[in-house]
């Protein structure tokens, strides 16, 4: 029996993720939720995070697991594992699979989805099919303390929960104070939602983050999640730079090149350091010399995203 796990991938609309196999594969132009081979001495929770990363370049948060599948192709016995996870990616990057879609959740009882997968859709079907969407909401309707608005970041339902709670949050500074205390001290999920809950709050509201702005960039050097990084540095591709005092100039550049010269950076991470780094070049144009030092390593070593992100910022420091 071969352990196999799988990503029930989420995004901001709540679409899933399935991508389709080759034509040289066991099951040539089937459907399936990303994921592989659970390897010796890993755990299944890194499986999907490691094969999600390696076959997609699309990073995510898991937010629960649920129920493994045990299916015999005759050729082999495997034991799906399926996580539903989140994500702020929507494009990614084909190593492996033929072509991908994201899909409403009614739409994915019409996929042909290989037969180990089938089950695992059905059961996704059944947990959130019938879930109804928060469209409206008011003070009562949120939790009066800070164990209830965690319980909400975390639980299944996903953006959905995170969209009431950003618009709460513009009129409660609790919330807002929350939020900032989750994405620094929560864990993986915790702190992805509620970082992920500033960033529409922000984009909602261009500058009702200011006060924090910050303490945002002060953490960068400390942040333990990687979800927590990307979201704190596209809040700050929103704000104008120069606003800032200096010092936090110098902990943003500091942070950047060290996220951009560091080949295990994940993809967005890299993305989001190069646009902040060529905002703060305009401020100081000293910088064009190593940023695009730093860009041309990357075009040599970088992923296809990264290469196009770097011709386009080298381009514009051209202009310079």
């Amino acid at each position: 029996m071969i352990n196999v796990s799988c990503a029930i991938i989420r995004n901001e609309d709540e679409k899933v993720l399935v991508v389709q196999r080759g034509e040289h594969t066991d099951h040539p132009y089937k459907w399936e939720f990303p994921g592989g081979k659970v390897t010796d001495n890993e755990s299944t929770e890194d499986s999907v995070v490691r094969e999600v990363e390696e076959e997609l370049s699309l990073e995510i948060v898991i937010v629960e697991s649920m129920t493994p599948v045990e299916h015999d192709y005759g050729i082999k016995q495997i034991r799906l594992i399926p996580f539903v996870c989140d994500t702020l990616m929507d494009l990614p990057v084909l190593h492996e699979h033929n072509d991908y879609s994201w899909l409403d959740i009614s739409e994915l009882k019409d996929v042909d989805f290989s037969e180990a997968d089938i089950p695992v859709a059905l059961e996704y079907i059944s947990l959130f099919g019938g879930k109804d969407i928060i469209e409206t909401a008011t003070n009562d309707a949120l939790p009066d303390n800070a164990k209830g608005i965690e319980e909400m970041l975390t639980g299944k339902s996903g953006f959905w929960s995170i969209d009431l709670l950003s618009s709460m949050a513009v009129e409660d500074n609790r919330i807002m104070n929350l939020l900032l205390k989750f994405s620094l001290e929560g864990d993986s999920t915790l702190s992805f939602r509620a970082s992920y809950a500033l960033i529409r709050i922000e984009e909602d509201n261009p500058g009702i983050l200011k006060p924090f702005y910050g303490s945002l960039i002060s953490s960068l050097p400390e942040l333990k999640h990687v979800g927590v990084s990307r979201s704190f540095l596209k809040i700050l591709t929103l704000i104008q730079l120069n606003d800032l005092e200096q010092e936090y100039h110098g902990i943003l550049a500091d942070s950047c090149f060290g996220w951009l010269n560091d080949s295990k950076s994940a993809i967005a991470i890299k993305a989001y350091s190069m646009e902040l780094l060529y905002n703060l070049t305009l401020i100081y144009p000293e910088l064009a010399i190593e940023l695009s030092a730093s860009l041309a390593r990357n075009m040599e070593e970088g992923s296809a995203g990264v290469k196009a992100r770097g011709r386009l910022i080298l381009n514009k420091l051209a202009k310079i």
